[in-house]
């Protein structure tokens, strides 16, 4: 039997979680969780404030050395077990999602199925941390490589994909052997909080996983990352953000991890499957509504495809409802706060005076909640505002090409890296693409990158390190080299 959202949300902790314990925050005021849709209030929780980061982080700090003592096994089978909880609990974590951040039941179930893949990903891969051992080049010796666990972490997370970045984090810290802080998204904490409450169930040890909600962000952790038991940090946000938190961590000399903006390009060429491409559009774009780093943000279209490609993009959208995340008919949720709305507002506003037009939408929608129409903007010019932004909104701006390496070049010219998406149907040219793209990841004639078992990150200012994947465990570890003499000697 399915739970109303009432019994849903009195199912969710409110408090914080500190060495196995739920507890109240010492921040002055508890902080309010809002239902985007209705900018009602869902649940009031904890508010932590330094006393409370820095007591959640005397916990990871105490439990590390047991933790990374834990037979590899272990920490897997914890991993799996919370795994099959989740996905026994689909419908619950769905739900929440979509009730604290808005977006569609449907696509609140994917985000379920891809973020909880990653506690079953890593499961698989705790058990497969190795090393090495061999002869040095000049016979002198024998050289032991190992793996270890970094220590202690600090995982920030954001709102836009509550239940995927927290399984991205901890589920690799976990397998590692790592303890860790969490701190999730003040405007999306519940389902964070849900989680880790599934965690416990599964047996996880007091200490290892930690979270604190906070309104207080900077000031809360602040003095977690400047305290010399950290050894760790990962961050997934906004590149200003991530570029304090760099600054912060030098100071320690802490490994990082920084999964930051994006300002992704999707590319359609003179020989693309021009309704495939407008698929895939969709999918890139609109998925979690637009606020995603992975989002495509600038389409740049082939001058004989893009009335075509813009017209039948505009007829999609339109077909698309608006409403409540939760209410099966929705397509098209709202956008996280009043302040993102006003933001879209005078994107489009600016577009339209840098000479683009608006095909379908570019209005908010009247009455409760934080609703902006899918919205088509044809003919903007190269250099236009909208197209140095990270939009975060159903906005799509379509640019004309009129050849590859213009389109290659209109691609590259941003500061982010995260991904890029091309549609051809020409292979010498998919390859070129994947070559010339200047980002972390392509989706080639796919608009849909994301999996666990892929390494997912950027470049340029789109962030360091990778998650997820073979690599997304090794952000976790790190490498210690033993020299032993020669036995025979």
């Amino acid at each position: 039997m399915s739970l109303t959202e009432s019994e849903l949300l009195a199912k969710v902790p409110t408090q914080l979680y500190i060495a196995g314990q739920w507890v109240d925050g010492h921040g002055a005021q508890n902080i309010d969780v809002e239902d985007p849709s209705t900018g009602k209030i869902l649940a009031t929780i904890a508010n932590a404030n330094e006393t409370d980061g820095l007591l959640a982080l005397t916990a990871a700090s105490e439990t590390q050395d047991s933790w990374a003592k834990t037979p590899p096994r272990e920490r897997a089978e914890i991993l799996r077990r919370t795994f099959e909880l989740v996905k026994a609990r689909s419908e619950e974590f769905a739900m929440l999602i979509s009730l604290e951040m808005g977006k569609p039941l449907a696509e609140a179930r994917g985000e379920v199925t891809y973020g909880n893949e990653f506690l079953r990903w890593f499961s698989e891969e705790a058990v497969r941390i190795t090393g090495r051992y061999g002869s040095s080049p000049e016979g002198t010796g024998r050289m032991l490589v190992t793996q270890r666990p970094v220590g202690p972490a600090f995982a920030i997370t954001p709102w836009n994909f509550p239940l995927a970045m927290a399984t991205r984090k901890i589920g690799p810290a976990i397998a590692a052997g790592c303890t860790m802080v969490v701190k999730p998204a003040e405007l999306t904490p519940l389902t964070t909080l849900l989680l880790v409450k599934t965690l416990e169930e599964a047996g996880l040890p007091a200490g290892v996983v930690n979270v604190i909600t906070t309104s207080t962000s900077a000031a809360t952790s602040a003095p977690i990352i400047s305290d010399p038991r950290l050894r760790k940090i990962t961050f997934t946000g906004s590149t200003s953000v991530g570029v304090r938190l760099l600054e912060q961590s030098a100071k320690q000399v802490l490994r990082t991890s920084m999964e930051l903006g994006g300002n992704a390009p999707f590319l359609v060429f003179e020989d693309a499957d021009i309704d495939a491409a407008v698929e895939g559009a969709m999918l890139a774009k609109l998925r979690n509504i637009g606020q995603a780093c992975t989002a495509a943000n600038r389409f740049i279209v082939h001058e004989s495809l893009a009335d075509e490609f813009a017209n039948k993009m505009a007829a999609k959208m339109e077909a698309m409802p608006l409403g409540r995340g939760v209410d099966p008919e929705t397509k098209i949720g709202p956008v996280i706060n009043e302040k993102a709305r006003q933001n879209l507002t005078r994107l489009v506003e600016t577009t339209v005076s840098e000479g683009g037009k608006i095909v379908t939408g570019g209005s908010s929608r009247s009455g409760e909640g934080y609703f902006f129409e899918p919205t088509v903007l044809a003919d903007v010019k190269p250099g236009s505002t909208i197209l140095n932004e990270e939009i975060f909104g159903p906005i799509a701006p379509i640019v004309r090409f009129k050849d590859e390496d213009e389109a290659i070049r209109l691609a590259n010219d941003t500061e982010y890296g995260l991904v890029s998406y091309a549609y051809t149907q020409d292979l010498k040219r998919g390859l070129r693409l994947i070559e010339r793209l200047d980002t972390g990841m392509t989706g080639l004639n796919t608009g849909l990158v994301s999996n666990a078992a892929a390494p997912f990150g950027g470049v340029k200012q789109s962030g360091l390190g990778r998650e997820g994947g073979l690599e997304g465990i090794h952000e976790y570890l790190e490498t210690k080299y033993v020299m032993i003499p020669d036995p025979s000697l």
